[in-house]
């Protein structure tokens, strides 16, 4: 295909990417060139590609500078209620191209960076990703943090400043090998360090009872040192911020309880608490209750509510003095969100603020805790929820510990005042749970402590209530809500699928971008021919550019005419990536069995990280390894079938791989995906989806329509129903032969002949220990594929039923999310005004 236009031409012509007036190129050009030689100070013939990265990022940072102080003096001015939303993930990627597209800088950055004969992709392509997050929990309030802004809410994201973020993936001999994430290694030009907001954190000491009140004395002291990043809204001027705490060790670290010569150890020892802040746990859903991971979860907890007393009690606009000591008015002044249990120490932190350092009585405390904290369940996998050693937390935090007591004590009075004689629901309540080591279960503290409690998608909402939650349920269900989740449009659309952006932008016009509902309007050129060739033409454009990025970076060729087949996300058994391999086989013995006949050709993408520790994770990615190398070297197949195994899975790499996808494959057991947010990805990019009725794909079905969605498998009753009859997978084994015959080819090593037995373990857990109930969704799954091929055979329908997922994209926006959270949790209502630009004289 010949391009008619070179590739800048054709990104002057998007007009979502803003103008490139004139003034502006040549302002952003001697910017450029001043940041540079200010960064280099020697000749730019020595200036490395990093260089040119690090002057543009600079010259962009400059144009949220201005609008940043102007938003915060403007909330400092009028005294909104703020929302913090606290995350011990934010899983953002790169912040550049974000920052240009909410800025409507784009064209004009590239304009200014061609006239320098530089190529922007290519200094975009020098940043590091922000990996501070695992998956789907710390993309959202990454996602949350760019609608809160853009909906003019004055909000804060608080987390921690990882050292190494989540592991960079190596697939070495078909198994995934770990390295250290020094993301940090070049600097990070989007943060500020604040120290003059330093703020100290206790752990381990003693309490003491006195008269006047509880002390928690002998402590030893970490300081958290905050490091801001502006989260710039969508061209509305308000730039908000995200503080993330590092971990630093007092001057007087260790050197008070000095020994003769113990001054170089004492030093070193530093090391120590600044661990705290190191490195992120690379688990999702799973728990490991580890003392390290507890520190950090109070570490965040404590400097953050330090940093929210302290900004709640400073003077309004114009005043010296502290304006603000009376604490029954802090909910309508702060919000708190808890993004999961990782930070539910702020409910006993609070209470210890307010009891022991504020002197309120403990109900008034207690009813300001509960009016000001609300509380987000991401899981119902019961492996995934946080239970913590008493004994661990006796340690660490004693006074914490006789709160959760108290809470604990006075929580239990209410339910047998309800429920008298009923023992057994007593025990199921308690925040401690007996037995073997006592634990706390945090998911019922943060239930006890907060006045809302919420679901991702409404079939996870209804499962809390109707299973894990339904004690609680039952005692208060004025706390029980949804919400379900959302993406934002302005990366995971404008950004990362300009051409799209523009074909829709030429039907609709470029509101949709902070509407996303209004997609609905695209329904009437469902039967456009010019449209559906729109659609389509840059679906095949954006599948050429992602072969063209396999093959430079993986050394593998791929039939750009094929269905990209696609399951990206962390490898966990209940995602059942093992469904999906055993498809690929299924397809594979078929192609080989009939050669001649016109198959549809697939190249079949699978990408994740798998906990360092999940063996049985490490195990399916090496699974798929084999197979890929087994089919992708059979000459019968060629290329109507071909397995990728997409190393190092990321935001940045999701950013290439979701537009280029003709099929989402979204296949976990009915129940246990709470809500998946990559699904909504997929659909507002032009991929049709292939999925149980499972979190949010049972609402992404209703929008599109049932017809346009590839829906198999049991459903949560089914579930449910085969548990309580036992499930039996040698019956599925027995009755399917396709199933026997691709299963008997693992376990006698067709795709390990080396190895014969190397893939033992994984089919002894599918026949006999299998969770997940893989076999029990075969059947139906193999039946759904078969339709996908057949429709992939005719483009024309293909795209009508892309164009109806399109528009039926608009519920799935976090504009929509957080709209209603701060409705109906935050007690906050959005704006979409706009403030003055910095330049805007006023």
């Amino acid at each position: 295909m010949s391009k008619p236009l070179s590739d800048h031409d054709r990104k002057k012509q998007i007009s979502v990417r803003g103008l490139a007036g004139v003034e502006n190129v040549t302002e952003l050009k001697q910017n450029f060139n001043r940041h540079l030689h200010f960064t280099l100070v020697k000749d730019r013939n020595v200036a490395t590609r990093r260089d040119y990265y690090f002057a543009l990022a600079h010259t962009v940072r400059d144009h949220l500078i201005g609008r940043w102080i102007r938003t915060q003096q403007h909330y400092y001015e009028k005294d909104p209620k703020r929302v913090y939303y606290i995350s011990l993930e934010f899983y953002m990627g790169r912040t550049l191209q974000n920052t240009m597209v909410n800025l409507a800088l784009e064209n004009a950055c590239d304009e200014a960076m061609y006239q320098l004969g530089l190529d922007m992709e290519e200094l975009e392509e020098m940043e590091e990703d922000a990996g501070l997050g695992n998956g789907g929990l710390g993309r959202l309030a990454a996602c949350f943090l760019d609608s809160m802004a853009s909906l003019g809410l004055s909000a804060y994201g608080y987390g921690i400043r990882y050292e190494f973020g989540i592991f960079n993936q190596k697939i070495i001999n078909g198994w995934q090998v770990e390295e250290a994430d020094d993301w940090l290694r070049y600097g990070n030009p989007w943060e500020k360090a604040r120290p003059e907001y330093m703020r100290p954190v206790h752990f381990y000491g003693r309490t003491e009872h006195h008269p006047d009140g509880v002390k928690w004395v002998d402590t030893q002291v970490v300081l958290a040192l905050p490091y801001d990043t502006p989260v710039p809204g969508y061209r509305n001027n308000y730039v908000n911020t995200m503080r993330l705490w590092s971990a630093k060790a007092p001057c007087e670290f260790n050197l008070k309880d000095f020994n003769v010569g113990g001054y170089i150890q004492a030093v070193l020892d530093r090391n120590l608490a600044e661990n705290i802040s190191r490195v992120l746990y690379p688990n999702d859903n799973f728990f490991e209750g580890k003392e390290l991971r507890l520190k950090q979860e109070y570490f965040v907890v404590s400097a953050t509510l330090q940093d929210i007393i302290r900004r709640f009690k400073v003077s309004k606009f114009g005043s010296r003095e502290i304006a603000r000591t009376d604490f029954s008015k802090l909910p309508d002044k702060v919000a708190i969100q808890l993004n999961d249990t990782h930070p539910a120490m702020a409910i006993p932190e609070l209470m210890r603020v307010l009891v022991d350092e504020e002197k309120l009585a403990w109900d008034m405390a207690w009813d300001v805790c509960v009016r000001t904290c609300a509380y987000t369940n991401h899981t119902v996998l019961p492996e995934a929820l946080e239970r913590w050693p008493v004994d661990l937390f006796a340690h660490l935090l004693p006074r914490h510990l006789e709160i959760v007591y108290e809470i604990n004590r006075r929580h239990l009075e209410r339910v047998a005042a309800k429920y008298p004689g009923d023992g057994e629901r007593l025990r199921r309540m308690s925040l401690i749970e007996e037995g073997g080591q006592k634990r706390i279960n945090m998911a019922h503290l943060c239930i006890v402590g907060s006045h809302a409690v919420n679901g991702v998608a409404q079939i996870h909402s209804d499962i809390l209530k109707a299973t894990v939650f339904k004690d609680f349920y039952e005692m208060e269900p004025h706390k029980f809500q949804n919400k379900t989740n959302g993406i934002t449009p302005r990366r995971w659309l404008v950004m990362c699928n300009p051409g799209l952006a523009e074909v829709i932008a030429e039907k609709i016009g470029e509101d949709f971008i902070r509407d996303l509902d209004q997609l609905k309007g695209l329904r009437k050129f469902v039967n456009d021919e010019a449209f559906i060739r729109d659609v389509a033409k840059v679906k095949q454009e954006n599948k050429m550019k992602f072969a063209v990025h396999l093959e430079e970076h993986y050394k593998v060729k791929i039939n750009p005419n094929s269905m990209f087949d696609v399951q990206v996300k962390r490898i966990h058994e209940y995602k059942r990536q093992l469904l999906n391999c055993l498809h690929i086989i299924t397809y594979y013995n078929r192609i080989k069995k009939e050669p001649s006949k016109q198959w549809t050709p697939r190249t079949v993408m699978i990408g994740g990280k798998a906990a360092p520790g999940y063996h049985t994770a490490k195990m399916i990615i090496r699974l798929i390894t084999a197979i890929g190398e087994v089919i992708n070297n059979d000459p019968i197949v060629g290329d109507r079938l071909k397995v990728i195994f997409l190393e190092n899975y990321r935001v940045t790499l999701a950013e290439k791989v979701i537009p280029a996808s003709d099929l989402s494959e979204q296949i976990s057991t009915a129940g246990t995906e709470a809500s998946g947010t990559g699904n909504m990805k997929f659909m507002l990019n032009g991929a049709l989806t292939i999925g149980t009725m499972d979190g949010a794909n049972v609402e992404m079905a209703e929008e599109a329509g049932e017809e346009n969605f590839f829906i198999f498998g049991m459903r949560v009753d089914d579930v449910d129903a085969l548990d309580r009859k036992g499930y039996n997978a040698q019956e599925y084994y027995d009755r399917l032969p396709e199933l026997k015959q691709a299963i008997d080819q693992i376990s006698g090593g067709h795709f390990s002949p080396k190895q014969p037995d190397l893939f033992k373990e994984i089919v002894n857990m599918l026949m006999h220990h299998d969770r997940f109930k893989v076999f029990a969704d075969y059947e139906d799954y193999i039946k759904c594929q078969e339709k996908v091929n057949a429709l992939y055979k005719n483009p024309k329908e293909w795209t009508k039923k892309v164009i109806y997922n399109i528009a039926g994209c608009g519920k799935f926006s976090s504009d929509r999310t957080i709209t209603q959270y701060a409705r109906e949790i935050w007690g906050m209502e959005p704006t979409l005004e706009r403030l003055a630009a910095p330049d805007d004289k006023q």
